[in-house]
């Protein structure tokens, strides 16, 4: 019975990306959604914004990552209401983090099992990206991270080879767009389209909107 319910759970294998660039921050996902074999939607944004300054993108269990990010937004109104002050990016990362290694460690049928990328700009202009393994640990990115998406072999990859330190925004989004169409080329759990962010001090910006569409020739 497990087995078959864990087959039918929609799961998003993904392909993510998350950049860190000279000027910003560049993060990345595919639209694919899966339950088992089959794809159930070809329209799912994993990369959304949790408010005006916090981005968060996501793989595993859909119903997991919605309700992630719900109670993540509620949580940083919360704060920014009683403490008068927003929270920085780092106060964000852990408090998803907390969340994560809280429902993996609660006794269930169904374990929790959702891992982030989380960026952001903070008050004074400075961006940050911070990686949460779906076992709740949290580290801050210092060049570029896929997470534990299953595109992640195919965008490390390429990643290895054309990133470098002194990387714009600008170059950043096309890069991002190149590691997101290889992955998708090879892993069967991403496609269908992209969709690409950056993160700068003028705050967030959704670049790039591309649905992927089969050409039969």
């Amino acid at each position: 019975m497990n087995a078959e319910i864990q087959n039918n759970i929609l799961k998003s294998n993904t392909s993510l990306v998350g950049i860190v660039c000279k000027d910003g921050i560049v993060m990345g996902g595919d639209r694919r959604v899966t339950a088992g074999n089959i794809v159930m939607s070809k329209t799912e944004q994993k990369v959304i914004p949790i408010n005006d300054y916090i981005l968060s993108s996501w793989t595993g269990v859909v119903s997991d990552a919605q309700l992630t990010h719900k109670i993540i937004a509620a949580e940083l109104r919360l704060k920014e209401l009683k403490t008068k002050s927003r929270p920085t990016v780092k106060e964000a990362a852990n408090l998803v983090a907390l969340m994560i290694f809280r429902n993996i460690r609660t006794p269930a049928m169904i374990p929790s099992v959702v891992g982030l990328l989380i960026g952001g700009v903070n008050e004074d202009g400075t961006t940050e990206l911070y990686t949460i393994e779906p076992s709740g640990s949290v580290i801050e990115v210092k060049d570029y991270d896929a997470n534990f998406s299953s595109g992640m072999p195919y965008i490390l990859g390429l990643l290895e080879r054309q990133y470098r330190k002194d990387i714009t925004l600008k170059e950043g989004v096309e890069l991002a767009k190149e590691c997101l169409k290889s992955s998708t080329q090879r892993d069967i759990g991403s496609g269908n389209g992209i969709d690409i962010f950056t993160i700068s001090k003028e705050g967030i910006k959704h670049v790039v909107s591309e649905e992927i569409i089969a050409e039969y020739k």
